[in-house]
């Protein structure tokens, strides 16, 4: 079976035979990892959605693939092991879209901290209010290191450098900072993309695996779970041996639909912006600033391409809701780059996007926020006819692959399955042979000259990895690219909906291209892509302008995009 499939042709699947062995109800990036490790291992395995993939939390990230060396004051040593383990794993098997980033730590003071950590380690509560001093810094960054492990690291070992040194690398760095100390981590600059290539890898795995987003579980039957299609109102039965709620912080409001009502979660909300400030991103030296804010938490300053993504917040989310970036929440990004670089001046004329969204993390009514495990955990429960179901309570970017496995073993178990052996180093997708070295790459793009010029290359190679040869081999030769936009045209829009189960034309600007995230949408081009996709997913002219409505209002309310009238 191609993976390549329209959302009408994944949904026809899915009626065409209603039932699976397994049932995931979840399409973040967690859902999706344990679809494809049993797609891996042969399982006849379903996934459903009910917006699109990687359009909650998972798509809300902070663009980072990180082993979390804050999360050492909370004690989460195996989470943190586990991270780190993953994101050098990441960085081997999905090159296209994980790259290593530089971190920079601003440091205002050498022992604070020294008696407020343990004090926060044993109660998880802020407990005293005392700055992380360089002494507490390097001590933590010592054993992240450790945990990165000595042999075969293939990211480089943490640096401290005094005031002097520190402010000629950042010179807008306020002028009492007293040392930076730099580690290496991960950032994944399209983490939608990848979500879409671990599905991807799932279904051509398996010719049994089939996966739908915008299908939504609104009840259950004797032998397993009932379906609507959101974007038609159809509904229908789907039988399951074993159901996985994978729906993140809507896990309790997923078991209350199905009938096992549950207090598992307590998410959190955590917001972002992006900036389009060329002297703050200057400023940040081509490395993320990770630091400490005047309140406790730990927040970034992160430069994407030619854009800057600022946050986060951490706030006890109410999930009757939707999670909007807030104004409150921006003046509080302000106030954070004012912190570490007092010179800078932002405003909000330069804000291109904002999004937010809720962690699915656990209950917590006895842990602030900051202090709330980021680990994971399983849990087991029965529908009323006997349908096992398995419930995952928390989990993060970073470790979205051991966990698929970690869930996938269980599900295994439930079916009375015997694993086959790991995946852990099968390359994700586009990852697959992908140019590692400058030699490499400039052979990638000479044996692809004739096809389409370099500028268009690099943008494909970006955007899909090496699976760019398959766009390459539907859009062909020479294809124009749309006017005003030189990284899309009009066949490759085509191609998203012809084999990314494209929905609504808000999928491309937000989750199939980053335009919307840059602050790179036109009026005209909301009406080019919207032409171009019309035939494919069969809008007639009143569905195309519903279509171009519904994005602009999506990207203006929802995430206070500016979508301008031309590229001038």
């Amino acid at each position: 079976m191609e993976a390549a499939a329209t959302h009408r042709s994944q949904l026809a699947a899915l009626r065409a035979r209603p039932g699976a062995k397994v049932l995931i109800v979840g399409g973040g990036i967690n859902g999706v990892a344990t679809f494809r490790y049993l797609a891996l291992q042969g399982v006849d395995v379903a996934l459903v959605e009910r917006g699109d993939y990687c359009q909650g939390a998972s798509g809300a990230s902070s663009h980072m693939i990180h082993g979390g060396i804050r999360y050492l004051e909370n004690g989460e040593f195996r989470l943190v092991h586990e991270a780190v383990r993953e994101r050098n794993t990441l960085l081997e098997i999905a090159p296209h879209y994980v790259k290593p980033l530089r971190t920079t730590v601003p440091i205002f003071s050498t022992f604070s901290g020294l008696l407020a950590a343990p004090l926060r380690f044993v109660t998880h509560r802020p407990g005293l209010r005392a700055e992380r001093g360089a002494l507490l810094i390097k001590i933590g960054l010592v054993m992240y290191d450790l945990f990165a492990g000595a042999i075969g690291r293939n990211t480089p070992w943490h640096r401290f450098r005094g005031a002097k040194a520190s402010l000629a690398v950042l010179p807008k760095l306020r002028t009492d900072v007293k040392y930076t100390a730099t580690y290496f981590d991960a950032s994944v600059h399209n983490p939608e993309r990848l979500t879409l290539d671990v599905l991807r890898d799932g279904l051509e795995a398996n010719p049994h695996a089939r996966a739908s987003n915008y299908v939504s579980l609104i009840g259950h039957g004797e032998r397993g779970a009932h379906l609507r299609d959101e974007l038609t109102g159809e509904e229908f039965d789907f039988d399951a041996q074993v159901i996985v709620n994978a729906t993140g912080a809507w896990v309790d409001e997923t078991n209350a639909v199905i009938g096992t009502p549950s207090r598992f979660m307590g998410g959190t909300k955590g917001s972002h912006i992006v900036l389009d400030h060329p002297e703050l991103l200057a400023a940040c030296d081509g490395r993320e600033i990770f630091f400490e804010h005047s309140d406790g938490r730990i927040v970034l300053i992160y430069p994407l391409g030619d854009r800057v993504l600022v946050g986060t917040t951490d706030i006890d989310a109410d999930m009757g809701e939707p999670a909007r970036c807030t104004d409150a929440e921006v003046a509080y990004f302000f106030e954070l780059i004012g912190h570490v670089f007092p010179s800078i001046k932002v405003g909000e004329e330069q804000i291109v996007y904002r999004f937010s969204g809720v962690r699915p993390l656990p209950s917590h009514e006895n842990t602030a926020p900051g202090f709330v495990s980021r680990d994971y955990r399983i849990e087991h429960s029965r529908l009323a006819g006997g349908t096992p179901m398995l419930c995952l309570v928390g989990g993060k970017w970073t470790t979205f692959r051991a966990l698929g496995k970690t869930l996938g073993n269980k599900v295994l178990a439930e079916l009375g399955v015997s694993p086959a052996p790991g995946t852990r180093m099968l390359p994700i997708g586009g990852g697959r042979d992908y140019p590692k070295t400058p030699a490499e790459l400039e052979a990638w793009f000479a044996q692809r000259a004739a096809l389409a010029p370099r500028a268009r290359l690099e943008v494909l190679l970006q955007r899909y990895g090496t699976r760019a040869d398959a766009v390459l081999e539907h859009i062909g030769p020479h294809d124009p690219t749309l006017p005003g936009c030189p990284e899309l045209s009009a066949a490759e829009v085509r191609y998203l909906g012809t084999h990314e189960q494209v929905g609504t034309l808000a999928d491309v600007f937000i989750r199939r291209t980053s335009l919307a995230f840059r602050g790179r949408v036109t009026e005209s081009l909301l009406a080019q892509v919207a032409e171009a996709l019309a035939p494919v997913l069969g809008w007639d002219a009143a569905e195309t302008a519903a279509q171009v409505d519904d994005c602009r209002r999506v990207l203006t309310e929802e995430h206070g995009a500016h979508v301008a009238l031309s590229n001038a």
